[in-house]
């Protein structure tokens, strides 16, 4: 269980840069050690990784990674400037299986409690995703 129940949470802005994915990967689990989630790194990490590539390959803007904890579940959520709707594909199957990329939100679907996303007024769109305390 987390060290505290109160909510909290933390935003982090990166440039449209593939390494600022290793940024946010790392910047989610020393606030999970922090806040006394380590259990929850390893899914966070890989749920986030995918949130924020998606972001960078599929804009031109800047990103942002955001974490929070109600004190019952931990959200996940990354912002772009893009207004698309995000387009999850069907499982892969035969030569798709084989592909190195396509596969990022039915990982976030598959991993996560719940996941959606929604068009921001101001700019872009924001996708998210749920861990239970208990998830591991």
């Amino acid at each position: 269980m987390p060290e505290s129940e109160a909510p909290w949470g933390y935003t982090l802005h990166v440039p449209n840069d593939p390494r600022a994915v290793a940024v946010c990967r790392q910047t989610l689990r020393l606030a999970l050690t922090a806040h006394g989630l380590p259990h929850l790194t390893s899914t966070a990490e890989l749920l986030g990784t995918e949130l924020v590539t998606n972001a960078v390959t599929h804009t031109k803007g800047p990103v942002a990674i955001r974490l929070c904890w109600s004190g019952s579940a931990l959200r996940l959520g990354a912002w772009d400037t893009d207004p698309t709707p995000p387009s999850p594909r069907p499982a892969a199957v035969d030569a798709e299986a084989e592909a190195d990329n396509g596969r990022g939100l039915a990982l976030v679907r598959a991993c996560s409690e719940d996941w959606g996303w929604h068009r921001l007024t101001y700019a872009g769109k924001y996708v998210w995703c749920e861990l239970a305390p208990d998830a591991a």
